[in-house]
């Protein structure tokens, strides 16, 4: 087959391809009554199929990040805050000013430990002696600075910092963070 015959038959491929899914796709528009997707969504309301989960907003994530890192700053900490989300995925971090390179790390790793088990990391922490294996987790960090972030009991956050002299300094500045959520 020459080039041009290749180009023609891809071409025609391509076209006839297309053709057939705008056409399913026409066809499966214009069989579905309008009220279909509305009755859809009130039984997924409904259904035991699904949850609804509460999330921190970006605006009430970086208040607490700032709260926990003015919180350090009163007493002279350079520290790094994060704020995670349910699943782990980072909202905000808040590097303060001098804070060491190490701590950026630290901090979501905290967060992330913090909400994965909806506890302290400074509880998490003693755990170790009876599950060590708890430290080979990826992404935990069981040191003391980390505190969960609830909403009716359940975790939807986790805050972490990193930086000051202890994980007791850290972690009351990341519960300093989550006090700020009730004002």
């Amino acid at each position: 087959m020459n080039t041009r015959t290749r180009v023609l038959t891809g071409t025609a491929l391509a076209v006839a391809l297309g053709a057939g899914t705008f056409g399913a796709v026409t066809a499966n528009a214009a069989s579905a009554p309008a009220s279909a997707p509305a009755a859809a969504s009130a039984k997924r309301d409904s259904d035991r199929n699904f949850t609804t989960s509460t999330h921190l907003t970006v605006d009430a994530a970086t208040r607490a990040a700032q709260a926990a890192l003015d919180a350090a700053a009163k007493e002279n900490q350079k520290v790094t805050v994060a704020v995670v989300d349910r699943n782990g995925n980072t909202i905000v971090t808040l590097r303060g000013d001098g804070a060491g390179p190490q701590s950026y790390e630290s901090a979501q790793r905290k967060a992330y430990t913090a909400v994965s088990w909806n506890a302290p990391t400074s509880v998490l922490a003693g755990r170790l002696a009876q599950t060590p294996n708890l430290k080979d987790i990826p992404g935990t960090l069981f040191l003391g600075g980390g505190t969960p972030v609830q909403a009716k009991g359940a975790p939807v956050a986790g805050i972490g910092v990193a930086g000051a002299p202890s994980g007791d300094l850290d972690e009351k500045y990341a519960k300093a963070g989550v006090d700020s959520l009730d004002k």
